[in-house]
């Protein structure tokens, strides 16, 4: 088989992949539909194969799936080598080069009580480079970037299997909190074991926050007797401040409350937790221009944006712990 990619034709044709339909995909890139339509019969015709099936060709084939993958990693090298480029092209030729261009972040969810302060300080360096911020859970992360619909991302370390380079920039706490007014918030020391009998709120099953607090309590040997779940940090956050029960969160989620005298973060033993904070991208993808800046800028100033306020822990003299801060 003899044929030319047209750059064109692969970018309509992720767009209607990602997006889900032609009409989405016209919109995405300003296009009329019959237009998206005869980019497709072109690229149909090009390479000999049917690109979608089912009613009304809704559905991508198998052959479909196959380039929708190839198509995602020749764009993401295309982003790439535009980017190399705009770093040493300025806006103004009287100005030095810098960079340009679009800078995709994805981040877990408790890292966008961060992430805007972060992309706004680099924009204050970089003004001409565009933003975009997506959130999502770890394992859509994951996928994205897998599926190079995503260059850099912030999460904490990927699995041990995945073909992701991952650079630690901080430390990311983790706190059991109540409400201010909670009996348990005035209480200097508290055992695991005092916990049994509260109810927790806890976030929905896959994420991250859960399945971490899911292996501490069973290093604890903790029996929650009572469990609530929620969808979502904000959704757990207000259950708390509501008078619900208690909550295992990522400390980033609740700053504000905490330093309103809303929420409190409970002396327990051997607490906070930590994980790491990183910077993820894909090994097998050269970082240049826009996304190398941003990710130098994250390993030099993320772990001073993203310090969080933890309440302070005075160990007594009768029950000497170490506290991690």
């Amino acid at each position: 088989m003899n044929f030319t990619f047209n750059l064109r034709h692969l970018q309509v044709f992720e767009a209607i992949g990602s997006l889900g339909g032609f009409s989405k995909a016209a919109e995405h890139l300003r296009m009329t539909q019959p237009a998206v339509s005869m980019t497709i019969k072109q690229l149909e015709s090009d390479l000999n194969v049917a690109l979608f099936d089912g009613p009304g060709r809704r559905r991508l084939s198998p052959a479909g799936q196959e380039l929708l993958l190839h198509a995602r990693a020749i764009l993401s090298q295309v982003r790439a080598a535009e980017s190399a480029m705009a770093f040493h092209e300025p806006s103004d030729p009287s100005q030095q080069g810098g960079p340009r261009g679009l800078l995709h972040l994805g981040v877990v969810s408790p890292a966008h009580y961060f992430a805007p302060q972060l992309l706004g300080e680099f924009h204050q360096r970089y003004p001409d480079v565009r933003l975009k911020l997506t959130v999502a859970n770890r394992a859509e992360l994951l996928t994205m970037l897998t599926e190079h619909q995503l260059d850099v991302a912030i999460m904490g370390h990927p699995p041990s299997d995945a073909d992701l380079d991952a650079s630690t920039f901080a430390r990311h706490p983790h706190c059991v909190v109540a409400p201010a007014q909670h009996p348990l918030a005035q209480e200097s020391f508290i055992a695991w074991e005092d916990l049994a009998h509260e109810t927790f709120i806890l976030r929905e099953q896959g994420s991250a926050t859960r399945a971490f607090f899911e292996v501490l309590a069973q290093g604890k040997s903790l029996q929650i007797a009572n469990k609530m779940e929620f969808s979502g940090n904000e959704a757990v956050k207000h259950a708390v401040l509501c008078g619900l029960g208690i909550s295992f969160l990522s400390a980033h989620v609740f700053q504000l409350e905490l330093q309103a005298g809303l929420l409190a973060v409970l002396n327990l033993l051997d607490m906070p937790k930590h994980i790491d904070w990183c910077f993820i991208h894909r090994r097998d993808t050269m970082l240049t221009g826009v996304n190398q800046a941003f990710k130098q800028f994250v390993l030099d100033e993320g772990m001073r944006i993203s310090a969080c306020q933890i309440a302070s822990l005075t160990p007594s003299k009768d029950w000497p712990i170490n506290i991690p801060v």
